[in-house]
């Protein structure tokens, strides 16, 4: 079953948030993702208020750049390590990494250090977070059991960083009123400690058994491994292009929202956490608009529609300048805005390889940085040569025709968007299938078959031919031999190699105890796949041998 196949209904905005709050290791993700999303988007404004202070537009695109550019260095590194171990992991050790150098941060601010010592520390905190995304990205696929609640939880995560836009900027702007930036770095690395409280109680199949390759490329290549995917894969490039897009802009944003608020609107440094909570309240707007993207087979036509809307409202907002406008369109804009990327990036996960999946988001995190920098300094220049209000407007437009010219490639990824992520992560959760390469377990994942059985049913009876190898997505089967019970299995198990591998009747009947939910895969797939892969040969036939000589009872059958 591909990722295109896997389409119901849309659900309402109950059913999504259900379908995800349900789970309570997406549940815990989303949470935790809405502390990093508050602690970044808090000291960002922050730093760029206490910038401001320094030295005016200019100080403020310098902070931004010196902090952004090692993040950009260090993204790929981060995205390297998701994909290669237990993102699980690696997703807990950058909160960790977080909170410990937003502490140091705040500490630096609190004792008055010199500008540029803080300006590096914050790039420190900057690169930190750049782990946080493409380790999500990698984990989020392993704890759902559908492509619709992988929609879902992309949909709730959405709304998660829309709500943290809203709600950190505010808090930013309170705290700014009345104390330091240094005080906002300092609440901000309690909230990023208590994120990995959260993440460190989530159990990822990855974090069990670790898919891996063979013959491990050398380290240079993986780090490189994202890059070349986007680079040759037209869909991927297409993607990352826009989500690019979008990254400029909202640097540039981040710098004219303090010029706006300082100089245009005379709301005073604390107005530039008023005006990103206005964009982020437009996020939460936004909820309407994305939860009709959970069972749909296309999502261009909404990425497309998002583009227009958050390009339009900026151009408004160059040409009408005054707090009401500002408040509103901001909104506006930051709707579009958050449809545009969860659409875009549900895109890419399921049209980037899923073997360099972490790594092609953490090509994303790059850009990230590399973006918001490259708008920060171009906010700066625009101001000086345009003023604020031309400045906006002319991003608008950009952003309107960088993104009208990406259309027909959108469309084109649509269509062929198909990477069966929920399957690859389920099988991951089996012994025999986590230590198959990345391709070979994509390929084994686009073999499965669905098959529901209803409680009761056998799927599987003892002295017949084996014909399939069953693998368990939902619900628990029994397993008997000589109509005595000797085991249940779950999610995650499988039952019908012994008598595939062996070419000998099933030695077991397998009873479904509730309604299940089961993937099938034909003979000659499992054998070819199983016992023609090195990683997977000598276990097979030892489990063979082990199944064959028992007179205990066994699973297996």
């Amino acid at each position: 079953m591909t990722a295109a196949a896997s389409v119901r209904p849309r659900a309402g905005v109950r059913n999504v948030v259900r379908a995800a709050l349900a789970n309570g290791d997406l549940r815990r993700t989303g949470l935790a993702f809405a502390g990093f999303n508050a602690a970044e988007w808090a000291v960002w404004i922050a730093l760029l208020v206490y910038a401001y202070g320094q030295g005016g537009a200019a100080t403020a695109s310098i902070a931004a750049i010196v902090q952004l550019v090692p993040a950009a260095l260090f993204a790929p590194f981060a995205a390297q390590l998701a994909d290669r171990g237990s993102p699980g992991r690696v997703l807990l050790g950058g909160y960790l990494a977080q909170a410990a150098t937003l502490a140091i941060t705040a500490a630096a601010l609190l004792a008055a250090a010199p500008p540029f010592a803080v300006f590096a520390l914050a790039g420190l905190a900057a690169s930190a977070t750049t782990i946080t995304r493409p380790a999500q990205a990698a984990v989020v696929p392993a704890l759902v059991h559908t492509l619709d609640e992988l929609t879902s939880a992309n949909v709730v995560l959405g709304w998660v960083e829309s709500l943290s836009v809203l709600v950190a900027p505010a808090v930013a702007g309170a705290l700014l009123a009345v104390s330091v930036p240094g005080a906002v770095f300092a609440v901000m690395a309690a909230v990023a400690l208590s994120a990995a409280v959260l993440v460190a109680r989530v159990a990822t199949p990855a974090d069990a058994a670790p898919s891996h390759d063979d013959r491990r490329p050398a380290a240079l290549a993986e780090l490189l491994a994202g890059a070349r995917v986007v680079a040759r894969d037209p869909q991927s490039r297409t993607l990352v292009a826009v989500v690019a897009v979008e990254f400029v802009v909202m640097g540039a944003l981040d710098v004219l929202f303090v010029v706006l608020a300082i100089d245009v609107l005379a709301l005073g440094g604390s107005g530039a956490g008023y005006l990103n909570a206005a964009f982020g309240a437009g996020g939460v707007l936004a909820i309407a608009v994305t939860v009709r993207l959970v069972g749909r087979a296309r999502l261009a036509p909404a990425l497309g529609a998002a583009a227009l809307v958050w390009a339009l409202a900026m151009l408004a907002l160059g040409l009408w300048q005054a707090a009401g406008a500002a408040f509103g369109l901001l909104a506006l804009a930051g709707a579009g805005r958050v449809a545009l990327d969860v659409a875009a990036r549900t895109l890419l996960q399921r049209s980037a390889p899923a073997g360099v999946l972490a790594r092609v988001f953490g090509v994303l995190e790059t850009l990230d940085a590399v973006g918001l920098a490259l708008g920060a300094a171009l906010a700066a220049l625009l101001v000086a040569a345009l003023g604020p209000g031309a400045a906006i407007a002319g991003l608008g437009a950009l952003a309107l025709v960088l993104l009208a010219a990406a259309g027909r490639r959108l469309r084109e990824v649509d269509a062929g968007a198909d990477v069966p992520l929920v399957e690859i992560a389920l099988l991951r959760l089996h012994p025999f299938f986590s230590a198959l390469s990345p391709p070979a377990l994509e390929r084994l994942a686009r073999e499965l078959s669905p098959l529901q059985a209803t409680a009761g049913e056998s799927v599987i009876r003892e002295g017949e031919p084996g014909e399939r190898y069953l693998l368990v997505a939902d619900g628990r089967l029994q397993v008997s031999r000589a109509g005595v019970p000797i085991a249940s299995v779950g999610r995650g198990d499988g039952v019908g190699e012994v008598s595939l591998l062996a070419r000998v009747p099933c030695t077991a009947t397998v009873t479904a105890l509730t309604d299940a939910r089961l993937y099938a895969i034909r003979p000659e797939t499992f054998v070819d796949i199983v016992a023609g892969h090195p990683a997977t040969a000598g276990v097979a036939a030892r489990l063979v041998r082990e199944r064959l000589s028992q007179r205990q009872p066994s699973a297996s059958t």
